[in-house]
């Protein structure tokens, strides 16, 4: 069922390019994964031999590396679309690479070995029959993590408790880097943060516009080599202080057309 669908997208998409060749290149790539990256040499590799053959594009958004991040990349991938981000933090990065990317469906993960690149054909299935936006959760059945202290668990769900009650949603994970877009639904996004709080506004914001949106399972494995950039508090904050500004804040740009008529989460 998931090989019928990825077939089916690539089929829509070709004989989109034939009826518009100036969009050619960008509709013959159906799957595009984009992987925030800053000295990340001695993960990326795992990463990047782990990616599914549907699989169509990779972006790396370099952070501006001291190590050899991306000469790992390309003696891997040498197919691999390199990008230079501008230091702003993981949401600049992320939309660096999204504005890269050529595929109608973009997927977003993490270069540290802690998402695991086989779990991505079941953030594409959903998109392959409709959905907008694909989370990953840690919290559904089937997911997990094992890497989440005692006090950052007891965070997450004070600040997940929040963001449900404001926006009227029902997530099990509102702070996870893991999900996947059709292009008309990250588009419609608009998103604009710069840091780690860029996933929560990717959930306040689709619950906003009433994107089709799925959450999956999902398990979180530890970093595989060196420390993580978070910072408990001040994350946090930033992601507080998104949850309440998007909820005072006006409607952010209008979805295209095609979205127009899709459900809630």
């Amino acid at each position: 069922m998931m090989g019928s669908a990825i077939r089916d997208a690539r089929r829509t998409t070709a004989v989109g390019t034939e009826a518009d060749p100036a969009e050619a290149q960008r509709t013959t790539v159906v799957v595009s994964v984009v992987i925030p990256a800053r000295n990340e040499s001695r993960n990326i590799g795992w990463v990047l031999r782990r990616m599914p053959d549907l699989v169509d594009e990779v972006v790396l958004v370099d952070g501006h590396s001291d190590d050899d991040t991306v000469a790992v990349a390309r003696a891997i991938r040498p197919d691999v679309v390199v990008v230079l981000d501008n230091g702003r933090g993981k949401g600049e990065a992320m939309r660096a690479g999204a504005s890269a990317a050529r595929g109608e469906f973009l997927v977003m993960m993490d270069a540290d070995g802690s998402m695991d690149p086989a779990e991505i054909q079941r953030f594409i299935e959903p998109l392959a029959n409709g959905s907008d936006f694909v989370k990953g959760s840690r919290f559904l059945p089937g997911g997990g993590t094992a890497d989440m202290t005692p006090l950052r668990k007891f965070g997450h769900r004070f600040l997940l408790t929040i963001a449900n009650v404001l926006f009227g949603a029902r997530w099990t994970d509102l702070c996870y880097g893991y999900c996947a877009f059709n292009r008309s639904g990250y588009e419609a996004l608009a998103l604009d943060a710069d840091g780690f709080e860029i996933e929560t506004q990717m959930a306040v914001r689709s619950a906003k516009l009433a994107l089709r949106t799925v959450e999956i399972s999902s398990f979180e494995f530890p970093r595989r080599w060196g420390n993580s950039q978070l910072n408990t508090f001040r994350d946090g904050f930033r992601v507080l202080w998104t949850i309440l500004g998007e909820r005072v804040s006006g409607p952010v740009a209008a979805p295209r057309a095609d979205l127009s008529e899709t459900g809630g989460n």
